[in-house]
């Protein structure tokens, strides 16, 4: 069949033979084909819906950028390597260019070119020549191919120097969605966040070695949505998967050219569509019936998100979509030399969020993940990022504002990583409320003292009780903290117990790449060991580690693979690793282990005492409908200044007594030797012990009792 071009240098039209259609699912026969050149129906433009929105009619189609003096609109056949069409789009108001093509239909594929100057030292860098992908792209065809015509001036010059080849062959497009889905009257589940437990993991790395997820749906949603995975998650009493960045990203360069890539994700350019690898079919809707048969089983998801910054690096990098819509308005420039980004996150480049339009974009990506997608809820990557104001970091700066007016965003779950590398960027106990935020803090204190640090009983105390210092203000609940003991992002758990250094050659960068400050501790061997008393040692310390996460308040964050000893060989920064070292090997798993959590989530989910929306107080600080905590020494005497003090003291007690006459819990940690601990007067029921090979318990007992070296007691009034 006979379609149109329009050629880049004239007004003529050229004629291809090509379909326009790839439709995802069946709709009626006068949308599928198109035989003319589409033209515009002026009357039913819109400017307020950004992106390509199918209405039943056609297509509106519409893109910000302020200082443009022109965006073209290309239109791509099935596959996405032939242009089959090129028009000027007819509106702008505000900065807002669009228009309305009749009889486009869901599975067009399409993307801009952007006119305008190319003046870097004004912040301005237009290049018709280079295809730029839509902001608002919900789906994505084809993927991104390195080349030197994909930047906009010539490889091997400055920046100041204009490229004119032409870098549509080289780059994913588009693709406008149906917006028809069945969710079958799916809702948010909004478990309190007293109860949830967050089991954080990578779409691939969960799924792609599970001998019990079919072959052909390894690493993608359909297999993190499968029977094997989920029934895996309920076992642990997981209420809330957290996914490693799932938005549409791209692999660096330089990686490619080493024979690594971007396993992580945290290289977005697409915040609207999911990561096309992710996808059987490439097909959208896979990632919308993953989410929906989560769901159903009872498991919320939220997404790991990176709204700081973009795939297209510093000013040197490629001109792929933002840098070429419009570069002063989408990222932060330096303000003594705007052709040079400014670079709060490390990445080469930083959104502008503080742009209306900009964090518009966000914004509306947030409520689209939400709203049409049905995630529950996000953790905002390098999140003090979004709180930089003209004068650094502000809590109530224009994003969190935003979000917390947002009668739709406000209601999710919120989660910040409350860090950048930029000045005044560590900001843990900073960020407003309904925020949540992972708290490094807590991570550090736990492995310091379970490896035996001296004096650290008073720190743990705090981590302990949801880390009052850092959280117990401006009305913050007791479930601010997001504890962990280890996050993608350092040493596995086991690694933790496995490795005094880390061993990142496999990354290419010499070892210089990953955190020095592990606080790991190895015991007597470097990595993998035949010898059972080592292999034990660790076991044991894995349980009592994971029992002070389960029974601490706050809310407990779990890495995938730590419930079964997943180990990246000493890696510590496995970014760039889609391979064995991070897959989690489930062949390898350790079943005593996977049994040890299930038995602490089943006993936090049967502990009252364990779920705290209010922060204890002291007995003689106690209000109405406020825990009341108690601290004992192993002598049974409630601790004095002096225990706290006391740089040798390696057990002690945590009694958590919960308002309206629910049963007290007592936690006891114990990271030395052997410890007898005299408990408080009455019977107690001991529940868990990790030093045994059953951790779960049901026995009666009073008076002295023995706390194993390296263990945790819990026991129920």
């Amino acid at each position: 069949m006979r379609a149109a071009l329009l050629c880049p240098s004239k007004s003529k039209v050229l004629h291809v033979n090509q379909s326009l259609a790839d439709a995802p699912a069946p709709l009626p026969k006068k949308w599928c084909l198109m035989r003319e050149p589409p033209s515009f129906d002026h009357h039913a433009a819109r400017w307020d819906t950004l992106g390509a929105e199918f209405d039943g009619y056609g297509t509106n189609f519409a893109l910000f950028s302020e200082n443009a003096t022109s965006v073209e609109l290309c239109l791509f056949d099935e596959t996405g390597t032939t242009e089959t069409h090129r028009m000027e789009l007819p509106e702008m108001e505000g900065g807002i260019w669009y228009g309305h093509l009749p009889g486009i239909a869901p599975g067009q594929v399409y993307a801009y070119r952007v006119h305008g100057p190319y003046a870097p030292e004004e912040g301005h860098r237009f290049n018709p020549h280079k295809l730029l992908l839509d902001p608002y792209a919900r789906e994505l065809r084809g993927r991104l191919q390195w080349d030197d015509a994909l930047f906009g001036y010539p490889v091997g010059t400055n920046d100041l120097q204009f490229d004119k080849r032409d870098s549509a062959p080289f780059m994913p497009k588009a693709v406008v969605v149906d917006p028809r889905f069945d969710w079958d009257a799916d809702t948010a589940l909004r478990h309190p966040w007293s109860d949830t437990v967050i089991y954080e993991a990578h779409v691939k790395g969960l799924t792609i070695r599970h001998p019990d997820v079919p072959e052909e749906d390894r690493g993608t949603f359909q297999g993190l949505a499968s029977d094997a995975v989920i029934q895996h998650l309920q076992r642990l009493g997981v209420t809330t998967i957290e996914l490693l960045p799932i938005h549409g990203f791209i692999n660096d360069r330089h990686l490619l050219e080493t024979g690594l890539s971007n396993y992580w994700g945290y290289n977005s350019l697409a915040f609207f569509a999911p990561h096309r690898p992710y996808l059987k079919t490439g097909a959208m809707h896979e990632a919308k019936r993953a989410i929906r048969r989560l769901h159903r089983a009872g498991i919320e998801v939220i997404l790991d998100v990176v709204y700081n910054h973009t795939a297209e690096g510093s000013e040197l990098g490629p001109t792929l979509s933002f840098r070429g819509i419009d570069n002063a308005a989408y990222y932060l420039l330096s303000p003594e030399n705007p052709r040079h980004c400014h670079d709060t996150t490390g990445t080469g480049n930083t959104l502008n969020v503080a742009h209306p339009m900009v964090l518009r974009m966000v914004l509306d990506s947030l409520r689209y993940w939400v709203q049409v997608m049905h995630v529950d809820g996000f953790r905002f990557d390098l999140a003090s990022t979004l709180g930089r104001e003209a004068l650094g970091f502000e809590r109530e700066g224009a994003f969190f504002t935003g979000i917390r007016q947002d009668p739709v965003l406000s209601k999710v779950r919120l989660i910040a990583e409350p860090w950048d590398i930029g000045e005044g960027g560590y900001q843990v106990g900073g960020f407003p409320w309904p925020f949540r935020e992972w708290n490094d803090k807590y991570r550090d204190d736990l492995r310091s003292y379970w490896r035996r640090d001296p004096g650290r009983v008073s720190d743990v105390a705090q981590r302990l009780s949801g880390s009052p210092v850092q959280f117990n203000h401006s009305h913050r609940p007791a479930t601010s903290s997001i504890n962990f003991l280890a996050a993608h992002d350092g040493f596995t758990l086991w690694d933790t117990l496995s490795y005094n250094d880390k061993h990142n050659d496999a990354n290419g960068e010499d070892g210089r790449d990953g955190h020095g400050h592990n606080l790991s501790d190895n015991m007597g061997v470097e990595g993998e060991t035949d010898d059972p008393a080592v292999i034990e040692s660790r076991k044991r310390r894995a349980r009592a580690m994971l029992a002070s996460l389960f029974l601490s308040q706050g809310i407990p964050m779990l890495l995938a693979g730590d419930e079964f000893g997943q180990t990246q060989q000493g890696n510590n920064n496995a970014y760039c690793q889609d391979n064995e070292t991070a897959w989690l090997d489930w062949e390898g798993a350790q079943p005593d282990l996977i049994d040890a959590v299930a038995e602490l989530s089943a006993f936090r989910r049967a502990s009252v005492a364990l779920r705290q929306r209010r922060f204890a107080t002291g007995p003689e600080e106690n209000k109405d409908r406020t825990p009341v905590v108690r601290w004992y020494h192993p002598q049974g005497r409630a601790m004095g200044d002096e225990d706290w003090g006391d740089a040798g003291l390696a057990c002690f007690g945590m009694e958590i007594v919960p308002p309206g006459g629910e049963a007290a819990v007592l936690v006891i940690l114990n990271a030395g030797d052997d410890c007898a601990f005299e408990l408080p007067e009455g019977d107690w029921t001991r529940c868990i012990d990790t030093s045994g090979e059953r951790i779960a318990c049901d026995d009666t007992v009073a008076g002295e009792l023995e706390i194993g070296w390296q263990s945790v007691v819990a026991l129920r009034r």
